[in-house]
């Protein structure tokens, strides 16, 4: 077997497992319908208002629930079939899609709508997030996690790439409200994957008893152990100042650089095609490391400062590439770091909590980003970002006063480069 065939072999493996192979091409078709209407979404809210403030206070109630709901849905997915959640998530989703799809095409579609629909898909995510990320390791087993999140961040940005450029072309061409239905279809995918599927060859694990307290005990496990809580600290700043570019894209297209859907279409694609590079990239990777953690913030915050002073639509398309590469480097690698190092009964918590403050913390992000937006121009997100993300890092690069923590991070690393 040549190198190649044997690299290729290792950043696929998760796939020679039925029940996650289902759930892979799934998410593939379901995400990319799914990315459509996030640009759909956007479009609409500035047609409607030609405003940017509007668009953030869209994207903070969509992920508003994440922050009431995030520790309480994680104790939910520890106790629930997973699979059977996530069949009821999905099609509430669907079921969402389709009453926008409709309102739209009808034009009864008003902002105060919008605002609803998205508050409401919001919730629905709240539950889909933490049952999604936890049912990972029941699909491959604990051998293939780091492997799997990487394909499905893979997945998640290979959707990124297609669904802004079909978006784009389909909104240009016949108008917004097809963006919204086919996302609505798109979601039968991963349902009839999770129908498929063998619950006898899943990893099951036995679920955890109601009890009082749960929230508070998952808290506190995070809190005792100095790998989760350093890097769900990294992920909360990371996230509320800087992976602000759902607000941030759409407003460089429209008012910096006068374009239009297409323009703003091909610029999440190109971000997203250097996201796909960083996903498969992770799934390579046996195990995650903190210097590739804190690289990557740094890499992160760098070019997000380069895409900031970008004079034209075409430099600021090439700094996106790369600018993706290092975010999903960032995303992946804390997200396996904390798969891994949590045990199996606190897992649907621990990533729930990953999920409150990754997506919770985006309905801080967007107002801020929408604001910063409106009193400084688009060009102040990315500043914040850069900002933002190189300090983070250069706090954490910091001695420490718990040397146990740094030893065991140490091992890590060495482990990693062996």
């Amino acid at each position: 077997m040549s190198l190649a065939e044997a690299a290729t072999r290792r950043t696929f493996r998760s796939l020679r497992v039925r029940n996650y192979r289902l759930f892979f091409f799934g998410q593939l078709i379901s995400v990319t319908g799914t990315w459509m209407q996030q640009v759909g979404q956007d479009w609409l809210v500035l047609r409607l208002t030609n405003r940017p403030l509007p668009l953030g206070i869209t994207l903070a109630l969509q992920f508003a629930p994440m922050l009431v709901l995030g520790a309480w849905a994680g104790v939910v997915a520890d106790r629930l079939d997973k699979r059977r959640m996530l069949l009821a998530t999905q099609a509430a989703m669907a079921s969402l899609a389709l009453v926008l799809g409709v309102l739209t095409a009808t034009g009864a579609v008003r902002l105060w709508m919008l605002y609803v629909l998205a508050l409401l898909l919001g919730c629905a995510t709240a539950f889909d997030m933490p049952t999604r990320q936890a049912f990972v390791s029941e699909m491959v087993g604990p051998d293939r996690v780091a492997n799997a999140i990487g394909l499905n961040s893979a997945v998640f940005n290979s959707a990124r790439v297609v669904g802004p450029a079909v978006a784009g072309v389909l909104i240009a061409a016949v108008g917004i409200a097809p963006a919204f239905l086919i996302n609505a279809v798109s979601y039968l995918a991963v349902i009839a994957g999770l129908l498929a599927m063998d619950p006898d060859r899943l990893h099951r694990l036995p679920s955890v008893d109601r009890a009082k307290g749960q929230v508070r005990a998952g808290l506190r496990y995070v809190w005792a152990d100095p790998v989760l809580r350093s890097t769900i600290a990294l992920v909360a700043v990371v996230g509320v100042l800087g992976l602000n570019y759902r607000v941030a894209l759409p407003l460089l297209a429209r008012f910096t650089f006068g374009g239009g859907a297409g323009a703003y279409g091909a610029l999440a694609s190109i971000m997203a095609a250097g996201s796909v590079v960083g996903a498969l990239a992770a799934a390579r990777r046996g195990r995650p490391s903190r210097r590739l953690l804190l690289g990557s913030v740094v890499a992160f915050g760098l070019l997000s400062l380069v895409a900031a002073a970008a004079p034209t639509l075409t430099v600021e398309a090439i700094v996106l590439a790369p600018l993706g590469l290092a975010s999903i480097t960032f995303l992946a690698t804390a997200n396996s770091t904390l798969q891994l190092a949590s045990s199996p009964g606190m897992r649907g918590r621990v990533m729930a909590l990953y999920g409150l403050v990754f997506l919770g913390s985006t309905p801080l992000g967007g107002l801020l980003g929408g604001w910063m937006a409106g009193q400084f121009g688009p060009r102040s997100i990315l500043l914040l970002s850069g900002v933002s993300s190189l300090a983070a890092a250069l706090v954490a690069l910091l001695p420490r006063r718990r040397p146990a923590a740094d030893a065991a991070l140490a091992v890590e690393d060495a482990h990693d480069a062996a």
